[in-house]
C-alpha cells in the first residue's frame, strides 16, 4: 500500500489545471485531505469572503490497489459507480469537466468547446465499476480487533469512539475513529474517519502521543 502516487498527483494538480485553463486559474481551488481511509482531493470556488465554498468535484485515491477514482451514479444499473482515473491526463480532464459543468450556470464562464463528460467515460483507459452500498465496504477487508470503544460523550450532545482492526492480505492497521453529534433538532449527525498505517508507525505514533499529552487540553464543559 503506496501514498506516492496521491503525493505526485497532489503535488502537480494545481499547476496542471491552472496552466491549461485561465477560468479555472482565477476561481478554482482545492484541499487534500490524507488522513481518511480513502484520500481525498476536494475542489472548490470561494462563494463570499468569509470562506464560503461551493464544492465542485471530489476525487478520491484507493492505497490498496493505487488509484485515483470519482463517485457517481449508473441510470442504468441504478447504483453508484466509479470511475477509475488510471493517468494525470484522465484526472485532468475529470476535473476540468467538473469545473465547467458548475461554471456553466454563469454565463461568464460558457465554454462549448469542452467535450460532454460522456466522452470521459467512454475513454478506453477509464473504468466505471458499480458498487452496491454493502460491497463499498468489502473493498479493503478488515478484521475488526476491537469493539467501538467510547473515547468521550456528553449525553444528547456528542459521542466519539474508537475502533482497531487489522487490514486482511497487508497486516496494517486501522484506527476507526465515529464522532455522532445530535443538532438541537435532535437530529443526529455522523462523521467517520479511518487512518491506515503500518506496524513500524505505531510505536512512533504511540510514543508521539504519549510524549506531548501535557501539551494538549481536554473538554471544558461551559458553566
Amino acid at each position: 500500500m503506496s501514498m506516492e502516487w496521491f503525493d505526485r498527483v497532489s503535488s502537480e494538480l494545481q499547476e496542471h489545471l491552472e496552466s491549461i485553463c485561465e477560468k479555472y486559474d482565477q476561481a478554482g481551488q482545492m484541499s487534500v485531505e490524507r488522513s481518511s481511509r480513502h484520500p481525498r482531493i476536494e475542489f472548490f470556488v470561494e462563494t463570499d469572503e468569509e470562506g464560503g465554498r461551493d464544492y465542485f468535484c471530489t476525487l478520491f485515491f484507493d492505497p490498496h490497489n493505487e488509484e485515483f477514482y470519482i463517485e457517481g451514479y449508473d441510470l442504468d444499473l441504478e447504483q453508484p459507480a466509479r470511475t477509475i482515473l488510471p493517468d494525470i491526463d484522465n484526472i485532468i480532464d475529470a476535473v476540468h469537466e467538473s469545473f465547467h459543468e458548475y461554471m456553466n450556470g454563469d454565463d461568464e464562464y460558457e465554454d462549448n468547446g469542452l467535450e460532454d463528460i460522456d466522452d470521459l467515460v467512454d475513454d478506453d483507459d477509464v473504468t466505471v465499476i458499480a458498487y452496491s452500498d454493502d460491497e463499498i465496504y468489502e473493498e479493503i477487508d478488515v478484521e475488526w480487533e476491537t469493539p467501538e470503544v467510547t473515547a468521550f460523550q456528553i449525553d444528547d450532545e456528542v459521542e466519539v469512539t474508537y475502533q482497531f482492526g487489522v487490514v486482511h492480505g497487508t497486516g496494517d492497521g486501522v484506527l476507526r475513529r465515529v464522532n455522532r453529534l445530535w443538532t438541537e433538532e435532535d437530529e443526529l449527525v455522523k462523521d467517520e474517519t479511518n487512518f491506515i498505517f503500518t506496524k513500524e508507525e505505531a510505536g512512533t505514533i504511540i510514543a508521539m502521543i504519549a510524549s506531548h499529552m501535557d501539551a494538549m487540553k481536554g473538554y471544558e464543559l461551559d458553566e
